[in-house]
C-alpha cells in the first residue's frame, strides 16, 4: 500500500469530534498519571515503556463504554495527549536527577521545581515542533515503508471497539494486581522485595526481585531482549565478581580505598558490584549506545536528504483536512522563541553556545529518533546513546571554552536533558501521527494535543522528582536512578578526570566484543550495569512471553502486553503514593514486618505469581482457540 492509494478509516471529507473538552481533560489526566508512573519505573530499573497502547485502551473504554459515545478520533486524541507524559518523563529521569545527586554531595543547591519544569517543557515542545516539518516526509511519503509498530498497533486497538471494554478491563486488572503486590512488599513490608541465594564458593550471590511490574517489563520486551539482559547480569555477577575477588583480594584498586578482600568481607558481592562492576557496566552502556548510533548513520543521512527534498516541495491546491499541519511560520517562530528562552532564562544553565548545540543536535536527533521508531519501534530507539553522545560532545566543548567546574557540568546536563527529551518526544509524536494518519485524524489538531500533553507533564514532572527525592533520595536501593548515575559519571569523568578509566574501557571493549560476535550489545550492557535482581525478574516475564509466543496466538500476545502495561502503571502509582506517605512520615504505620515472618514468604509469593500468570495465559489461549 502506498501513499497514492492509501485511504484513512475516516475520510478527509468527514468531520468528527477530535479536540474536545472531554478528550483534553482525559488526555491531561493520563499524561500526568503515566508520566508519574513511568518516572518511578525509570528511576527504579533504568527502563521505561510506551504508554500509547494502554492510553488508547483506557480512552476507548471510557468514551465508548462508559460515556456511550462512538467517537474514534476523540479516543485517538486522548491517547495522543496521554502518551506525551510518558515520553517527557522518560527523557527527564535519564538526566535531571543528576542535579539532585550533586546537591546531595554539597556541590550545588537542589534544582527548583520551576527550573525542572522549564527545562522539560522547552525540550518537550521542541521535540513536538521539530516533528511538524518531518511528518510529510516520514509519515506520508514513507507509508508502507516505515511501519511504526506502536502507532499501527494503537490504530488497531482503537478500531477494535467491538470488544466493548475487554481490553480496558485487562489494563485495569493489571493495575490492581501490581498495585496490591507493591503495597504488600513496600507498603506493609509483609514480603521481602528481594530473594537472595549466596554462593560462597564462587564469591558471589544470585538475587531476584518479586515485583509484578518487572515481570511485565520482561513480557513487553520479549525473550530475546530479556535473555540478553540476564546474560549481562550473569557475566557481571558470575564471571567478573568472582574473578575480581579471587585474583585481587589483596590489592587496593581505585576507586576502592581498601583491599578487595576487605570490601568483600564487609559488603559481600554487592559491594564489589558497587565499587567496580558498575563502572565496567557504564563503559559498556556508553559504548553500546554510541555503536547503535553509528549503525544508524546511513539512516540519518538518508532521512535528512529525503526531508530536505520533501520540505522543498510546496503543495498546490487546497490542503485536505487529513493533510493540514500547524502553520510553518508559527512553528519556526515558536522554535526560535524556545531557543531564546533556553539561552536567556537564568534558571536554565545553558549559554548561547549551548543553545546552538541544542538546535543542531535537537533537530538531528529528532529526525533520527522519528526514523528509528518508524523502523524498529520505540523500545529499540537509542535515546540513551544520543544522550551519551551529546553529553560527551557538550562537556568537551564547554570545557574547551573554559566553562568548567559545577557550572559547566550543570550546563552539560541541561543540554543533555533537553536533547534526550527532544528525541523521546519526537519519537512519540511520530508514532501518534502515524496512528492518526491511519485513522484519518487531523494532524494539526494532534500536534496541538501533543503540545497540551507536553505542557501538562512538564508542570508536574518537577513535583514528581522532588517527591521521590524527598522520600528515598536518588542513587539509593529504593531509587537507583541507573541512567542518571551513568550520565553523572560521564560528565564528571570528562570535566574532572576522576573516573576509573581502566574499568570504563574494560566495559567499552566488552561491548565491542559482543557486537563483533553478532549480538546487540546494548541490552547486554544494560544487564551488566543494572543489579542482577532486576534482570532475573525481567527474565521471568520474558519466559512467559516465550510460552505465549509459541502458542502463535497474536491476540493473546497483545492482551498480555495490555495486562503488563497495566501492571507497570499500577506499581508506579503505588510507588508515588508510598513516596507521599514517606515524606509525611506515615510509612512506619504500615510496616508489619515485625509481626509477619517474611523469611520464605517472598519466594512463595513469586512462585505463586508466576504460576497464576501461566495458568491465566493457558486458559485464555484455550478460550481463544475455542472461539
Amino acid at each position: 500500500m502506498n501513499k497514492e492509494t492509501f485511504k484513512p478509516y475516516i475520510p478527509a471529507e468527514k468531520v468528527t469530534p477530535e479536540l474536545t473538552l472531554t478528550s483534553i481533560l482525559m488526555g491531561i489526566l493520563l499524561a500526568v498519571v503515566f508520566g508519574a508512573a513511568n518516572a518511578y519505573l525509570g528511576l527504579r530499573v533504568g527502563m521505561t515503556v510506551s504508554a500509547s497502547i494502554p492510553a488508547a485502551v483506557i480512552s476507548m473504554g471510557a468514551i465508548r463504554v462508559i460515556m456511550k459515545k462512538d467517537s474514534l478520533l476523540e479516543s485517538n486524541m486522548v491517547q495522543t495527549i496521554g502518551s506525551a507524559g510518558e515520553s517527557l518523563a522518560a527523557g527527564a529521569i535519564f538526566t535531571l536527577p543528576v542535579l539532585f545527586l550533586w546537591a546531595g554531595e554539597g556541590r550545588m543547591e537542589n534544582p527548583g521545581i520551576v527550573e525542572i519544569s522549564l527545562i522539560a517543557g522547552c525540550a518537550g515542545l521542541l521535540g513536538v515542533l521539530f516533528m511538524v516539518p518531518l511528518r510529510n516526509a516520514l509519515i506520508v511519503r514513507e507509508h508502507g515503508v516505515l511501519p511504526y509498530p506502536e502507532g499501527t498497533a494503537c490504530a488497531e486497538v482503537l478500531l477494535a471497539g467491538e470488544e466493548r471494554g475487554v481490553s480496558a478491563k485487562l489494563v485495569f486488572a493489571g493495575m490492581g494486581i501490581a498495585a496490591a503486590g507493591k503495597f504488600l512488599v513496600d507498603g506493609l513490608k509483609a514480603v521481602p522485595g528481594v530473594i537472595t541465594a549466596k554462593f560462597d564458593m564462587l564469591k558471589t550471590e544470585f538475587s531476584t526481585e518479586v515485583y509484578p511490574a518487572l515481570i511485565g517489563v520482561g513480557y513487553i520486551c520479549g525473550p530475546k531482549i530479556s535473555v540478553k539482559m540476564l546474560a549481562g547480569g550473569v557475566l557481571g555477577w558470575f564471571v567478573l565478581i568472582p574473578a575480581i575477588v579471587t585474583f585481587g583480594s589483596g590489592s587496593v584498586i581505585y576507586p576502592g580505598t581498601e583491599t578487595i578482600g576487605a570490601i568483600y568481607e564487609t559488603g559481600g558481592a554487592s559491594a564489589i558490584w558497587s565499587s567496580y562492576i558498575r563502572y565496567i557496566g557504564a563503559g559498556a552502556v556508553a559504548a553500546a549506545g554510541i555503536i547503535s548510533l553509528v549503525k544508524s548513520l546511513p539512516l540519518i543521512i538518508t532521512t535528512f536528504r529525503d526531508t530536505v527534498k520533501s520540505m522543498g516541495k510546496r503543495s498546490t491546491g487546497e490542503i485536505a483536512r487529513t493533510g493540514r499541519d500547524m502553520d510553518m511560520r508559527l512553528v519556526v517562530a515558536l522554535i526560535l522563541l524556545l531557543v531564546l528562552l533556553i539561552w536567556l532564562l537564568p534558571v536554565i544553565p545553558v549559554s548561547l553556545f549551548g543553545a546552538f548545540l541544542v538546535v543542531v543536535f535537537g533537530f538531528l536527533f529528532a529526525t533520527v529518533s522519528s526514523r528509528m521508531v518508524g523502523l524498529v519501534g520505540s523500545s529499540n530507539n537509542p535515546v540513551s546513546g544520543m544522550a551519551i553522545a551529546t553529553l560527551l560532545i557538550a562537556t568537551l566543548c564547554l570545557k574547551g571554552t573554559g566553562d568548567t567546574g559545577i557550572h559547566g557540568m550543570k550546563g552539560a546536563i541541561a543540554i543533555g536533558s533537553i536533547i534526550c527529551i527532544i528525541a523521546g518526544m519526537a519519537g512519540d509524536t511520530s508514532q501518534d501521527l502515524k496512528t492518526g494518519y491511519i485513522l484519518g485524524a487531523t494532524p494539526q489538531k494532534q500536534q496541538i494535543g501533543e503540545i497540551i500533553g507536553t505542557v501538562s507533564a512538564a508542570l508536574t514532572i518537577g513535583g514528581v522528582l522532588y517527591l521521590l527525592s524527598s522520600a528515598w533520595n536518588f542513587g539509593t536501593t529504593e531509587l537507583p536512578a541507573p541512567q542518571a548515575t551513568l550520565m553523572k559519571m560521564i560528565v564528571e569523568g570528562v570535566m574532572d578526570g576522576n573516573l576509573p578509566w581502566i574499568l570504563v574501557f574494560l566495559g567499552v571493549f566488552l561491548a565491542v566484543v559482543v557486537e563483533l560476535v553478532g549480538v546487540s550489545a546494548l541490552p547486554v550492557a544494560i544487564g551488566l550495569y543494572l543489579p542482577l535482581e532486576l534482570s532475573a525478574c525481567i527474565m521471568i516475564g520474558g519466559l512467559i512471553r516465550l510460552y505465549v509466543d509459541r502458542k502463535k496466538q497474536k491476540e493473546m500476545v497483545n492482551r498480555g502486553i495490555l495486562f503488563c502495561s497495566g501492571m507497570i502503571a499500577g506499581e508506579g502509582l503505588v510507588g508515588i503514593l508510598l513516596a507521599l506517605l514517606a515524606v509525611a512520615n506515615l510509612s512506619g504505620f504500615l510496616d508489619i514486618s515485625g509481626i509477619v515472618h517474611t523469611g520464605t514468604v517472598g519466594g512463595i509469593v513469586l512462585l505463586a505469581g508466576i504460576t497464576l500468570l501461566v495458568v491465566v495465559a493457558s486458559v485464555c489461549i484455550k478460550k481463544e482457540k475455542e472461539n
